[in-house]
């Protein structure tokens, strides 16, 4: 918005400009100042600019597979006190994100020729007495030997596993 006023102020004034954003004139005028005098900023704005660097540089150091967990424990051991949320809100502003290790679960594979099984409730899953209506459904839990697929019934009206 700031840079948007800038650029327009010369051909319609700032209040107008500001009145049409909805915005104060004292807001832009504001962050002017701030940007003139920075020792004006928010003191989280003044430890955001002393810790990007920080950041920055653990993550480079560490050949960028570093994330927000590893990056904020490094900076911890060398005695540089941040909390872990702040270390994710600048990884995230910076562009920065950790290797996922291991290989993605590919867990369905979509056949598009396959025809669709009919929706018989047409979508309105409610019934008026327990036994009435029953659904089913099927998903895939992970085990320490892999995954495995369960299925399970449920009845609308109770919503509990029937089997």
């Amino acid at each position: 918005m700031t840079a948007f006023v800038g650029e327009h102020r010369q051909a319609y004034g700032v209040e107008p400009i500001c009145r049409i954003l909805q915005i104060a004139p004292s807001a832009y005028y504001e962050r002017l100042r701030k940007r003139r005098e920075p020792d004006r900023r928010s003191a989280q704005s003044k430890r955001d600019e002393v810790l990007r660097p920080e950041i920055l540089r653990v993550f480079s150091e560490h050949f960028g597979v570093y994330g927000v967990r590893k990056v904020w424990r490094q900076l911890r051991r060398e005695k540089i006190e941040v909390a872990r949320c702040t270390v994710a809100r600048l990884m995230r502003d910076l562009g920065l994100q950790g290797v996922i290790r291991g290989k993605p679960k590919r867990t369905t594979i979509s056949d598009k020729s396959a025809p669709c099984p009919l929706d018989r409730v047409n979508r309105q899953f409610k019934a008026p007495a327990p036994n009435r209506l029953w659904v089913s459904d099927f998903t895939y839990v992970t085990t320490w030997a892999g995954f495995v697929y369960v299925a399970f019934v449920i009845d609308v009206f109770a919503r509990y596993i029937v089997g």
